[in-house]
């Protein structure tokens, strides 16, 4: 298993020898239920081969064709160790399958290249935020996205509350200040040295940092943090017994509104260009601009597709049919190319595309 990000997709975006299948499922974690992963995952290969015949391929070179995913079928442990969805991608010379904390909705694609758009939302670099995952034992610092989660290391900050109270610092203000040899005072002063430890970090930033531990932490926390933009909700528990996954799932919904503010915001900002040649809800113009790293914003509606080809010597395109030869989403290429050149990508709701468009951009310039 492949881990997600930018680099894996430039290597799905590259031209593939022969048809391409991308096949998104939603899956179960624990329980019973897990049997259903396999049965699903059964079903859609058999779609697979009759879209590939469909296609022109033989009977017997469809099922060699499928026979990589054939092996992942009757792999027992994969399917007992799924989490809420699974992308899987397979070509003649290029198979790859990601395990991630996303419900997809059950898509079969079958191209001349690979259909990334669902992926979008989990490396689009719209909204960051970090976790301060903080116990009397360990101290991890979490950069996030809606969809990733990555330990930051942040030297000058202590390892747990020992090892702060340890510091000649803290002994000296230990002597100073009598009656702070309480557990509160402790777990003060050991906060305070956390928070003085995080601040060359965070000096220039204005990224939400959302703090995890127990309940009783909290409090100590918010009056040792010197850092404008703490959350005023916590994720409540012991995060020594937590993934850096499983804190950034856990902190989902109470992050949010603030995502919700960050897209509202691109939204207004859409409409304020909206008319003036530097927002537009046109394929073709959205498609060229994709390529020529224009795009700032882009929204693309999940579940429509738009096929047709773009010829980059001509700076044309060419809208067909799924079957044309050379035919791809364009909704999927102009995401995909918007990523990858550093634009801002949101794939919603085609009835929170401005417009209620199949596409919508802001251009940079």
């Amino acid at each position: 298993m492949s881990l997600l990000s930018l680099d894996e997709i430039k290597v799905l975006t590259e031209k593939q020898e022969g048809l391409c299948v991308s096949l998104f499922m939603p899956t179960h974690r624990m329980g019973s239920e897990t049997q259903q992963n396999q049965i699903r995952f059964k079903n859609m290969l058999k779609k697979a081969e009759e879209e590939l015949i469909q296609s022109g391929m033989r009977n017997t070179n469809a099922k060699e064709f499928l026979k990589p995913a054939q092996e992942l079928l009757n792999d027992l442990p994969f399917w007992r160790n799924q989490r809420d969805g699974l992308a899987f991608f397979l070509s003649p010379k290029n198979r790859r399958y990601f395990c991630l904390p996303v419900d997809f909705k059950e898509l079969l694609v079958v191209a001349d290249q690979f259909h990334l758009k669902p992926l979008v939302p989990m490396l689009s670099g719209d909204v960051r935020y970090y976790i301060l995952a903080i116990s009397k034992n360990e101290i991890r610092l979490i950069e996030c996205t809606r969809f990733s989660a990555r330990r930051v290391d942040i030297q000058g900050l202590p390892e747990n509350l020992d090892a702060a109270l340890n510091l000649d610092e803290y002994q000296k203000r230990l002597q100073r200040h009598a009656g702070t040899e309480d557990e509160k005072g402790k777990i003060l002063l050991y906060f305070q040295e956390v928070d003085r430890g995080l601040r060359p970090f965070f000096r220039d930033k204005k990224t939400p940092l959302l703090f995890a531990g127990v309940d009783y932490l909290f409090p100590i926390y918010r009056e040792a943090n010197t850092y404008a933009h703490l959350c005023p909700r916590a994720i409540s528990g012991n995060p020594e017994e937590l993934s850096e996954e499983e804190l950034m799932e856990d902190a989902g919904p109470v992050m949010e509104p603030y995502f919700e503010k960050v897209r509202k915001k691109s939204v207004d900002q859409f409409y304020e260009f909206y008319g003036t040649g530097r927002a537009s809800t046109g394929i073709e113009d959205i498609v060229k601009a994709a390529t020529h790293a224009r795009i700032a914003t882009l929204f693309v509606a999940t579940g429509v597709q738009k096929w047709g080809t773009y010829d980059p010597g001509l700076d044309r395109v060419i809208l067909s049919g799924q079957g044309s030869e050379g035919a791809r989403d364009l909704l999927d290429f102009a995401a995909v190319e918007t990523l990858l050149n550093g634009g801002l990508v949101y794939a919603v709701s085609p009835w929170d595309v401005p417009e209620k468009a199949a596409m919508a951009a802001v251009f940079r310039y």
